[in-house]
């Protein structure tokens, strides 16, 4: 069960302080598309994910986006930035997490993952071994899928309080 609990719950990456991470010796972030960064199933990089990825890569952290999304979407949005990506991840596979690390030519210590969904994003970071960040959210309109787990995800993070 601790592996589908995040080190850390924040309500947007504003609440992120990178350079407490950054102290801690964290050198890379992982970042989720959908609902993360951008609205679900859009192109378009939310303003507050915006300015999290100009600072992050500004300090310099490694970035690179992990997605279930299509490689032509993935790609969109990491060519915004020239950051790698993982398309078609298939999360939490563990696969995808260490191309992800390889990517970045990071160890799994030295790597944050950020992301809205326990059994994909959060499980996946910490069953490769990454420091795991877990945000609300951006919208409501997901994948029916997701919709559906959100329910299990919202009692399991309440018995963990």
């Amino acid at each position: 069960m601790n592996l589908l609990y995040p080190d850390t719950i924040v309500g947007s990456l504003k609440d992120i302080d990178l350079t407490y991470y950054w102290d801690l010796g964290k050198r890379g972030i992982i970042l989720d598309i959908d609902n993360t960064i951008t609205p679900w199933h859009q192109d378009t990089i939310a303003e507050g994910a915006r300015i999290f990825i100009e600072e992050a890569l500004r300090m310099p952290f490694q970035v690179c986006l992990l997605s279930n999304a299509t490689y032509k979407r993935s790609a969109k949005i990491a060519r915004q930035y020239n950051i790698p990506y993982v398309a078609m991840a298939l999360k939490p596979r563990k696969k995808s997490f260490k191309q992800a690390l390889g990517n970045m030519k990071l160890s799994a210590g030295q790597v944050i993952v950020i992301g809205d969904q326990l059994f994909t994003d959060i499980w996946g970071g910490n069953r490769t071994g990454c420091y795991t960040i877990l945000v609300t959210p951006l919208d409501k309109k997901e994948f029916i899928w997701t919709q559906m787990m959100r329910g299990l995800e919202s009692l399991l993070l309440r018995r963990r309080k």
